[in-house]
């Protein structure tokens, strides 16, 4: 069987350093712009390539490339943006809301980013939680409530800043629910996986990200 070969680990924990202080800087960056109103437009715009950036980094650094992740991958992009292609027409399932200009290019009115997000999601926490029970069902329970703390603390900033808006301004308790039972289905894939759960990136990288929305629920006051 042919083997890639791989960088000496003196090589490969400098990539790692590296990519950690990107992943600092990125996501520092970006919460001082979009707290600036003066700055606020241009990082706007910035927001769907710092997700792209978030994608290249968490798989530049994923372990093992067997044929399994790659569908996984498309999996939970199809299902997350399907999700939110249900919802966005027909209201069941999140509640009643439609997406902005800011998160980019848009596929039958959802962002395409939107199923990127949801794959990202799901395997920054399911990396994060992967190693704390053999249990494949609690573990789903684990990394589908903790993307429903990060939604809970990312909605009120994504509503602020025209990521999406919801019906009367008002963010319905049903979506922190479906939310919660979309991505427990996902992790469930996600643990059922036959390939490497880990990742050097994957604490640090769900940690900036809440950092990020909680310190945007500060700064633009919502």
């Amino acid at each position: 069987m042919h083997k890639i070969a791989k960088a000496p680990p003196e090589a490969q924990n400098k990539s790692v350093i590296i990519a950690k202080v990107v992943i600092v800087a990125l996501y520092a960056v970006g919460a001082i712009g979009l707290s600036l109103p003066e700055y606020r437009e241009y990082f706007l715009m910035l927001t769907p390539a710092q997700l792209i950036v978030t994608l290249l980094l968490v798989l530049g650094f994923h372990r093992g490339w067997a044929e399994a992740f790659p569908i996984f991958a498309a999996v939970a992009f199809w299902i997350g943006f399907g999700a939110e292609l249900i919802g966005i027409h027909t209201g069941y399932i999140f509640g009643d809301y439609v997406y902005g200009p800011t998160l980019g290019p848009m596929l039958w009115q959802v962002p395409i980013v939107i199923g990127i997000n949801w794959f990202l999601l799901v395997y920054l926490t399911g990396a994060v939680f992967y190693k704390v029970t053999d249990n494949d069902v609690f573990a789903a329970f684990l990394g589908a409530g903790a993307m429903t703390v990060v939604d809970y603390i990312m909605e009120p900033v994504a509503v602020a800043l025209d990521f999406w808006y919801w019906k009367s301004d008002v963010i319905p308790t049903s979506n922190y629910l479906t939310w919660f039972v979309v991505a427990f289905l996902i992790h469930l894939i996600y643990r059922k996986g036959n390939f490497e759960k880990g990742n050097p990136l994957a604490a640090l990288m769900l940690t900036a990200m809440i950092l990020f929305f909680t310190i945007l629920n500060f700064t633009l006051g919502v």
